[in-house]
């Protein structure tokens, strides 16, 4: 009795299972979302290809942008001060750009937290002192750090520079369900069309120091070069060594094969 009653739960088990993978909704199933969704436009960058280098004049701007705008809300907490001579800056550069900045620190003489001038050697700070404090000023979203964010999203650079340009009002034919609710913001390049992120970048927003017109496409590329760096500032140099080492191998192979050719030449088979 045992034996049928077991073979029967077994049963209704399969049976329950196979119902739910009839009956669940497949993962590429298009939906109201995905109708306005749209794939990230591509973004060439001098980085990019089997030969990139970096655009030393971008990067700056690029930092540039970061500074005046993207360090209001988001941290670059990988990145420290003394890595931005890569860009080609003086010792004494760097120093002046990190005071710029307020680090968190302790005062010595009351033990009490406070800030202060930032050093080479210090790493770009967060404007907040805790989530919860960037939870609080953004409406319960906590902006993400942005030292591996070309890494860290789908579509990399390319993602985070069409999101970055795509801000627009919603389509006449969304549904009323998909507009953007309070304190959102309709974007559709973002997987869910709304994010709590207003547009950042508005024309002439900075003043570029080569005299570059700061219009919103091209802050929003110089920036994304910049965030690609951070993500992988070895990036170049991996890729010189990667070719280095193909043409090595190349060399060393065709030369094990002459000296096969070499040694076996009189030998009889």
């Amino acid at each position: 009795m045992v034996r049928p009653l077991g073979f029967l739960v077994g049963l209704g088990f399969i049976a329950a299972l196979v119902m739910a993978i009839l009956t669940t909704p497949l993962g590429n199933e298009p939906n109201a979302s995905k109708a306005f969704h749209k794939e990230p436009r591509k973004l060439a960058l001098a980085s990019d290809g089997i030969a990139p280098h970096w655009d030393i004049a971008q990067l700056q701007r690029g930092m540039q942008v970061y500074k005046e705008v993207c360090s209001a809300c988001h941290s670059l907490k990988l990145v420290a001060f003394r890595d931005i001579q890569a860009f080609g800056y003086t010792e004494g550069q760097v120093k002046s750009f990190a005071k710029g900045f307020q680090v968190p620190s302790i005062n010595p003489d009351t033990g009490e937290p406070a800030t202060r001038d930032g050093l080479s050697s210090d790493y770009f700070p967060s404007p907040y002192a805790n989530d919860v404090a960037a939870a609080a000023a953004n409406g319960n979203a906590i902006p993400p750090d942005l030292s591996l964010i070309t890494k860290a999203r789908e579509g990399g650079k390319n993602y985070i520079y069409s999101l970055l340009t795509g801000y627009q009002n919603p389509p006449a034919n969304m549904p009323k369900e998909l507009h953007p609710g309070p304190g959102l913001h309709f974007n559709p390049y973002f997987p869910n069309l709304n994010l709590a992120m207003a547009q950042p970048l508005q024309n002439d927003q900075v003043t570029y120091a080569d005299g570059t017109k700061a219009t919103v496409d091209q802050m929003a590329s110089d920036v994304t070069a910049f965030l690609v760096w951070t993500a992988e500032p070895k990036l170049v140099k991996r890729v010189q060594v990667g070719w280095a080492v193909l043409l090595y191998l190349l060399g060393f192979t065709a030369l094990t094969f002459l000296s096969y050719r070499t040694i076996w030449a009189n030998k009889e088979h």
